[in-house]
C-alpha cells in the first residue's frame, strides 16, 4: 500500500535540525519527525520520507540558507524540490507556531502549488560567497579610509601640514611606509603608528578586493559570458544579477518577472478616477542597486543617444533584465 501511495513532504529548516512532515496527495497528515543537519541526518530523512510512499514533491523553506544541504540531497535523490514561503502571519496567529506546524504548512503549500519557486542553482552558492567576501572588504576599506581622514584632522600640526595636500591614494602609500620610531614626540609616534596600521590595512583590503573581483569575473564568464560582455556590466553587478536570478533562468517566466524580483517594475497605485503607478519598495535591493549602477554607467558613457535613456530609470533597468534573462537561455 505504502509503495503505491504518493506523498508530499514539507521541511521546516533550522541551523541544527530539520523538521519534516509527510502528507498524502489528498492532504491527509501522516507523520512528522526531526533530523539533524548532517549528511547522516539528510540520508535518514530521505529514507524515512520514502517509507511512506513515492514522493511527488518536497516543499522546503530556505533552500538557499538553512535548507541548502537538505535541498541538495533531495535533488540528488531525484526528488522534485520547491521553495516555499514562510507561513502567513495571520494564519500563524490563529493556529500558533511550532516546527511540526510549519513543516505541515510547507507540505500543504507544495501540494497546492501556492507561492512556490524553483530552488536556485548550485553556482549561486559560489557567487554569493565571493560577493559577501568582496562586500566585506569594500566596507572595511571604506571604514579604514574614513578613519585615516579623521586621524589627519586631529593629528599634530606638523603632520597635518605635511600630508593635508595628499590625495587618499598618496596618503595611504606614504603612511604605509612611514617610520614612527624616527620621531621623538610621543603623540606624533602614536599617531603615525595608528596611521601606518590603517594604511597597511587599506592596502591589504584593496588587494583582497582585486583578487575576489578577478575570481568573480572568472565565474561569471563561465556561467553567462553574454551578460558580462554587455556594456556597463561589471563582475560584481553581473554576479549579483545572477545570484538574484538563481543561475537557472527557468525560475523566471518573463523579463517582467525578473524586473519585479529586482524591485525595478512599477507597482499599480490607482484608486477611483486616478490611474498611476509608484516605484517598487520591495524586491531584492542588492539587485536593484546593481541595475541602478548599470543604468548610471550606460547613461553617462554608452554610445547610444543620451535622450533615449532620459525618459525614465526603468529603460536601462529593463535592458539589463532582458540581458540576464534571455542571454542565459
Amino acid at each position: 500500500m505504502a509503495a503505491s501511495r504518493r506523498v508530499v513532504i514539507g521541511a521546516d529548516t533550522h541551523l541544527e535540525t530539520n523538521h519534516l512532515a509527510v502528507i498524502t496527495d489528498a492532504g491527509q497528515p501522516l507523520a512528522d519527525a526531526e533530523f539533524p543537519t548532517c549528511p547522516a541526518g539528510y540520508d535518514a530523512a530521505v529514507k524515512w520520507a520514502r517509507s511512506f510512499g513515492s514522493i511527488a514533491i518536497a516543499g522546503v523553506e530556505g533552500t538557499s540558507s538553512y535548507g541548502a544541504g537538505l535541498t541538495r540531497v533531495l535533488q540528488a535523490a531525484g526528488i522534485e524540490v520547491a521553495e516555499v514561503s514562510r507561513p502567513d502571519r495571520a494564519a500563524r496567529r490563529r493556529k500558533g507556531k511550532s516546527d511540526p506546524l510549519d513543516a505541515y504548512a510547507a507540505a500543504r503549500a507544495a501540494l497546492a502549488g501556492d507561492g512556490l519557486a524553483v530552488p536556485k542553482g548550485e553556482h549561486t552558492t559560489a557567487l554569493g560567497a565571493l560577493l559577501t567576501a568582496r562586500r566585506g572588504a569594500v566596507k572595511a576599506r571604506s571604514a579604514a579610509t574614513n578613519q585615516i581622514h579623521a586621524l589627519l584632522v586631529t593629528a599634530p600640526a606638523e603632520l597635518r601640514e605635511r600630508y593635508r595636500r595628499h590625495s587618499i591614494t598618496a596618503l595611504v602609500k606614504a603612511w604605509a611606509r612611514c617610520r614612527p620610531a624616527t620621531h621623538s614626540d610621543p603623540t606624533t609616534v602614536a599617531v603615525l603608528m595608528a596611521a601606518k596600521a590603517l594604511a597597511q590595512r587599506i592596502e591589504f583590503l584593496e588587494r583582497q578586493k582585486h583578487d575576489l573581483t578577478a575570481q568573480l569575473d572568472v565565474l561569471v564568464q563561465q556561467i553567462n559570458p553574454a551578460l558580462r560582455a554587455t556594456y556597463g556590466v561589471g563582475p560584481d553587478t553581473a554576479a549579483q544579477l545572477l545570484v538574484t536570478a538563481g543561475t537557472n533562468p527557468h525560475r523566471l517566466r518573463s523579463q517582467a518577472s525578473f524586473a519585479a524580483l529586482c524591485g525595478a517594475a512599477p507597482v499599480p497605485a490607482s484608486s477611483g478616477k486616478i490611474t498611476r503607478h509608484r516605484l517598487s519598495r520591495g524586491g531584492d535591493r542588492s539587485a536593484n542597486n546593481a541595475l541602478y549602477r548599470i543604468a548610471l554607467v550606460r547613461m553617462s558613457a554608452h554610445p547610444r543617444p543620451r535622450w533615449r535613456w532620459s525618459y525614465a530609470a526603468l529603460g536601462p533597468r529593463h535592458d539589463a533584465c532582458a540581458v540576464v534573462f534571455f542571454s542565459s537561455r
